[in-house]
């Protein structure tokens, strides 16, 4: 049985794509701060999450021998007080992770990059997941890369936080309103990792990901409006209340925005080649799966999901 070692597969991305693998029949390694945290991970038959600590150079190194492939999911959203560095957690893990891979005879490895990553880009987030990417292209491995825009699932912290600030205010105020993103289903993206595997001629590639059709910022949140039932005022903020409002979001746990954030979302996370994903996936539309979970937040929908479950 091919042994795969999957960097942050027990983040909101890595849940799906160990599923997606654990369904093909990989045997799965998780390495990750918390086996507790992890232990969800466990339901899958052939997933085994591993405590261990990736940034040290040595503990990757055992957690890679044996292993035929690695994928690195890693990512670090929000850089600084309390959390790793955007350095440490894309460019210095990559580097790691390639003289690991060199060491222990592992080739292929497949990359989590971000759409707009590059060493000119308007923010530390999207400079250094560049860096990494040309880490990874300067390997000498057998690489493939990919660089979605932002993702969405039943477990994402976007379209649900959005659901969560409309339950609980009567009027919402939208940063960066006309950022643009093309929102891409987390389950396409797991699918194309596990497909990537099998795949010879996606070796050396980059791919950009991204779903069916572009959305403003303030559009997202209006759909979620909707799906939800909330009947909500819904504004857009300009550029200085909208860093006024990562200014102060960065000073509160949780940091739900940073100001580096805002710096991203000056380019448009969309795919100039529109939504042709690799290997004849076709990836499912915003409006098609996020009703599935974001509907249950309205009473009638929890009601509807209360009653399928008793059902089953």
């Amino acid at each position: 049985m091919t042994t795969i070692c999957v960097l942050g597969g027990s983040g909101f991305v890595g849940r799906h794509v160990c599923a997606a693998l654990a369904a093909r029949g990989y045997r799965v390694r998780v390495p990750t701060r918390s086996r507790e945290r992890a232990k969800f991970l466990t339901t899958l038959p052939t997933v085994e999450p591993l405590a261990a600590d990736v940034h040290d150079a040595a503990t990757l190194k055992e957690l890679l021998r044996g292993c035929d492939a690695v994928i690195n999911l890693v990512g670090v959203l929000h850089g600084g007080r309390g959390n790793a560095s955007f350095a440490d957690g894309h460019t210095e893990l990559a580097r790691k992770l390639v003289a690991a891979c060199r060491e222990t005879g592992v080739r292929r490895l497949l990359h989590m990059s971000s759409l707009n990553a590059k060493a000119d880009a308007p923010s530390e987030y999207l400079r250094t997941k560049g860096e990494a990417e040309s880490i990874v292209r300067a390997s000498g491995l057998d690489f493939t890369i990919f660089r979605p825009s932002i993702l969405f699932g039943r477990e994402d912290k976007f379209l649900n936080l959005f659901a969560q600030l409309l339950k609980s205010f009567p009027l919402l105020i939208v940063p960066a309103a006309q950022a643009r993103f093309q929102p891409v289903s987390v389950g396409d993206v797991a699918h194309v990792f596990a497909d990537a595997l099998t795949r010879q001629d996606s070796i050396g590639q980059s791919y950009d990901l991204c779903g069916p059709k572009i959305y403003t910022m303030q559009a997202l949140a209006e759909f979620v409006a909707h799906t939800t039932g909330h009947k909500r005022m819904i504004f857009g903020a300009d550029s200085l209340l909208t860093n006024i409002m990562a200014f102060g979001m960065e000073c509160l746990p949780g940091k739900m925005m940073s100001l580096d954030n805002v710096r991203s979302m000056t380019v448009d996370s969309v795919c100039s080649s529109g939504c042709a994903f690799p290997f004849g996936i076709v990836p499912e539309s915003l409006e098609a799966v996020a009703p599935a979970w974001l509907a249950h937040r309205t009473p009638r929908g929890r009601y509807a999901h209360f009653r399928d479950r008793t059902q089953t």
